[in-house]
């Protein structure tokens, strides 16, 4: 079975020469070479470079666009947070505004029943002062009779006769006046 080695060599065992380096293909080479790039270079000017161009063009006016969506979406948006902290702040100006006249309602409503617990207050300290005169007076009457009893008890037991009535009780008036 033989098998067959794909080489590099030429026949005598010696290795070609580079084919863009050897000197009898040089110019033909050079020749196709000029011939391929004016063919290569007219093709990519002509049909590849304008499409590539209308394709950076379509790109680049698609950004633009979607750029200037983007800038008023954010301009109304920018409005429309603007609006909700304009009524937020109206609203809470309004919060304070219905706080501060609930406030000096129930302020003004407290004072007015105050002056009226003060005034029952005060009707019911001068009825208790009048009941407290009139209770000292009766007290006192009572004083009197009850300490005329007693000094002439006393007087009695101590001396063993009645004492005059008129006499103790002119002693008890002296003895309370002063």
């Amino acid at each position: 079975m033989a098998i067959l080695l794909a080489t590099t060599q030429a026949p005598g065992g010696a290795k070609p020469q580079f084919p863009p380096f050897n000197s009898e293909t040089f110019a033909s080479q050079v020749f196709w070479f000029a011939i391929t790039f004016v063919l290569l270079y007219l093709l990519m000017s002509r049909v590849a470079l304008p499409r590539v161009g209308a394709i950076v063009s379509a790109r680049a006016d698609r950004i633009a666009g979607d750029l200037a969506d983007a800038q008023k979406t954010k301009d109304e948006t920018d409005a429309a947070i603007a609006g909700y902290e304009k009524k937020l702040a109206d609203a809470r100006a309004n919060a304070q505004s219905i706080a501060a006249q609930t406030r000096d309602k129930l302020m003004a409503e407290a004072d007015d029943r105050r002056k009226s617990v003060e005034a029952k207050l005060t009707e019911r300290l001068h009825d208790a002062e009048k009941t407290i005169a009139q209770t000292k007076t009766a007290a006192m009457a009572n004083v009197k009779s009850i300490a005329t009893d007693a000094a002439s008890a006393i007087v009695e037991r101590l001396i063993g006769n009645k004492p005059d009535a008129g006499a103790v009780n002119d002693a008890v008036e002296k003895s309370l006046k002063g």
